[in-house]
């Protein structure tokens, strides 16, 4: 039964793996507020007889910058009761503790492995177009300015088949899922970290849909990711007639424009790829007013993640040097991270050797240019230096539009690839 529509009375229980997928890609909610994505995934987790940790079990907020206000997180609850989310369940996750964490043993002794799946979608209207799939067979997102533009509906789906397979506990250890919120902006993983979701876990994979591969093909293992560091930077200055007594005032606006071309001239780095990108600039009021706040949202990101660290130092002293020429206070706040990692071979062995085994793969790389940032890197590490191995592969979906653009969509045959090569590497 494939899903149409946003039909509240048809169970989750009832879909198939592309019904899932069409499902939540409907149902999309961004970082902190996937209310209803959080409350329907360990409804299903429980109704198969994983244990299931949510709340404050599943993730530390503590350990998350900027977190959607009181406003948003109303907002968003209000959609979810709309979209039929269980009460009790919706006080749970209300706040924006959005992660699901489920574990279940299996038949016979062997290690604890954990899947991450990312839960979030991202802030983009959705293409209307008809050549645009969900928009043409009625899935598209029903939150206006809100979209599964990378996949991560199509990783939930797979998440949940993976629960639906591994119920009967046939296979060897224990398999833990983690349902990330918030990956979108590097905020979910460390914030699950301090709940404790990497503890024990002796193998983790982490899946992505895309990047560049076409349907059949998969890529055991990932490189060239990029660590990046997210700022927000509030100028305040004073307002005052623009044409009376400009004297009087303090430009915060142009504090954040300078700020913002001396940060794109700062100096690239032999040692390392570099991007630096200030993606967002409000400011003022009114045309005779002089501008007295501004925000400036900026994104740096680099191969390594000690040259990140000294672009985000020599950054800051840019934002503060444009507001000190302008006699205007200057606050920068750090509202997201990634870092940078290293798949394990035997990680990426075991990933390699379930995808040859399957008909409809076509081609299996050990590794693929990642070219990006994902806090996943943050799950890696710590699975890493307690002793454990991980990978991230990238499952081919042949997308017709790149990442995070309106138009963005996954051939739906790489979903059963994708629960077919996780479910084997466990087995």
């Amino acid at each position: 039964m494939y899903f149409s529509g946003v039909d509240s009375r048809v169970s989750i229980a009832e879909l198939d793996l592309v019904g899932l997928r069409r499902c939540f890609h409907a149902h999309a909610e961004t970082a902190f507020t996937e209310l209803w994505t959080s409350v329907t995934i360990a409804a299903e987790l429980r109704r198969l007889g994983w244990r299931v940790l949510t709340g404050a079990e599943a993730i530390d907020l503590s350990r998350a910058p900027r977190l959607p206000g009181p406003d948003e997180l109303s907002r968003a609850a209000e959609r979810a009761r709309a979209w039929g989310a269980d009460a009790d369940g919706l006080r749970v996750v209300r706040d924006g503790h959005t992660a699901v964490i489920a574990e279940l043993d299996g038949g016979a002794p062997g290690p604890s492995t954990a899947v991450r799946v990312d839960i979030d979608a991202l802030p983009l209207d959705e293409s209307q177009d008809a050549s645009h799939a969900p928009a043409r067979d009625g899935f598209a997102s029903r939150s206006p300015e809100v979209m599964h533009a990378c996949g991560h509906d199509g990783h939930v789906a797979v998440g949940l088949e993976l629960a639906r397979r591994l119920a009967g506990r046939d296979f060897p250890g224990r398999v833990r899922l983690l349902f990330q919120p918030a990956e979108e902006g590097g905020r979910g993983a460390r914030a699950m970290l301090a709940a404790g979701a990497a503890e024990g876990v002796d193998r983790l994979y982490a899946l992505h849909f895309g990047l560049g591969l076409p349907v059949g093909e998969v890529a055991a293992g990932t490189s060239g990711f990029f660590a990046n560091s997210k700022l927000l930077a509030a100028f305040t200055g004073r307002p005052s007639h623009a044409a009376h007594a400009p004297e009087e005032g303090r430009n915060a606006l142009l504090a954040a424009a300078q700020a913002a071309l001396g940060l794109h001239a700062l100096p690239r780095f032999g040692a390392a790829d570099t991007r630096v990108n200030v993606g967002v600039l409000r400011a003022g009021t009114a045309p005779n007013i002089v501008a007295a706040d501004a925000e400036l949202r900026l994104e740096l990101r680099a191969t390594s993640g000690e040259v990140c660290d000294e672009l985000e130092r020599r950054a800051r002293a840019v934002l503060n040097a444009a507001g000190a020429a302008h006699e205007v206070g200057v606050r920068i706040e750090r509202i997201g991270a990634a870092t940078t990692a290293d798949c394990d071979p035997a990680a990426v062995r075991a990933i390699a050797a379930a995808a040859r085994s399957l008909p409809a793969v076509t081609r299996v790389l050990d590794d693929h240019r990642f070219g990006a940032s994902d806090d996943a890197t943050f799950l890696m590490r710590a699975v890493q230096e307690r002793g454990g191995e991980a990978t991230y592969l990238v499952v081919g979906a042949s997308s017709p539009a790149p990442h995070h653009s309106p138009g963005f969509d996954i051939d739906e045959a790489c979903l059963a690839i994708a629960a077919d090569v996780v479910e084997r590497a466990i087995r």
